[in-house]
């Protein structure tokens, strides 16, 4: 299974009779997988449908889905209002009676509110029943749309986050192969140290606490276990990229797990070419965490 984006969107349109409508459906990030629906008057038997058929594709993402209809005229009569007539037209004579004039025109007597009235068509069951069923194969349609954009996304995303892989690989490669972590840099910084120290005390340190001391700080200056764990991170990411499930919500722990051991390296880095390679580890993981942020 290809690594798919959160973000995507798909359209599609359709009629039948004197109906016809249009599907916008948008996603975009969300922790969970979050429906929205805008539906018309008269479609609300569709949200069910609607929602199992988002659940059925989809595990996360927040999914807006709009569904807009229209009805052409010819669904719509007009009627004679017999009664507003009659009583037009007595009303009518009445007044020529009185005054005179010449009878009313038909046009003249059209201009009346009432006189006519619209009547919309009464859709029975088993018309509104095959309108909604086309009204959901048209929202698959839509929805293809959707899971296409979404994988085009994605293996746009796989491929960033690969590239991203790569520099965090080289920045480990660096850190492990820097001349400051041979014993010989080492000894010698340690032996930096404790001169300064010995001449501030005036030799009057305890020469095993000093001992001590300077095992602790090589304890404290040793990044082998990060660059281990670092290393095994890699391997896990690749590993995730390659899975057949949804990995965003396992992608986003590692990278924080990424973070927490390019931050443990830096603080422990006594060298400035190891605190530069760690500082720029920490930069490309920030970077492709917010590629993971839009992985299912």
């Amino acid at each position: 299974m290809p690594l798919n984006s959160m973000t995507g969107f798909g359209r599609s349109d359709g009629s039948l009779g004197t109906y016809a409508w249009v599907w916008e459906i948008r996603t975009v990030n969300g922790r969970g997988l979050d429906m929205r629906l805008r539906l018309p008057p008269g479609t609300e038997a569709l949200e069910p449908k609607i929602r199992e058929a988002i659940g059925r594709r989809f595990n996360r993402g927040s999914i807006n889905a709009t569904l807009t209809t229209r009805q052409d005229g010819s669904g719509v009569s007009l009627k004679l209002n017999e009664g507003v007539l009659n009583d037009l037209l007595q009303a009518v004579e009445v007044l020529r009676a009185r005054v005179g004039g010449p009878a009313p025109s038909a046009e003249s007597l059209l201009a009346y509110r009432g006189l006519i009235d619209t009547v919309e068509q009464i859709e029975d069951e088993a018309a509104a029943a095959r309108r909604l069923a086309a009204m959901v194969a048209s929202l698959e349609t839509a929805l293809d749309g959707v899971e296409a954009s979404r994988r085009a996304e994605g293996q746009r995303l796989a491929e960033v986050i690969m590239e991203q892989l790569v520099l965090v690989e080289h920045g480990v490669g660096q850190v492990a192969a820097s001349p400051a972590r041979s014993v010989t840099a080492v000894s010698a910084r340690l032996k930096e140290q404790v001169d300064k120290l010995l001449a501030a005390s005036g030799n009057a340190l305890d020469p095993a606490r000093l001992h001590q001391e300077a095992a602790l700080l090589v304890t404290r200056m040793d990044v082998e276990e990060e660059l281990k764990r670092l290393t095994a991170h890699l391997a896990a990411a690749r590993d995730l990229l390659a899975a057949a499930e949804p990995v965003g919500r396992k992608f986003d722990f590692l990278t924080q797990e990424f973070n927490r051991e390019a931050n443990t390296l830096c603080s422990k880095a006594n060298d400035p070419q190891i605190t530069r390679a760690g500082l720029e580890l920490k930069a490309v993981i920030d970077q492709m965490r917010e590629q993971v942020q839009n992985i299912e």
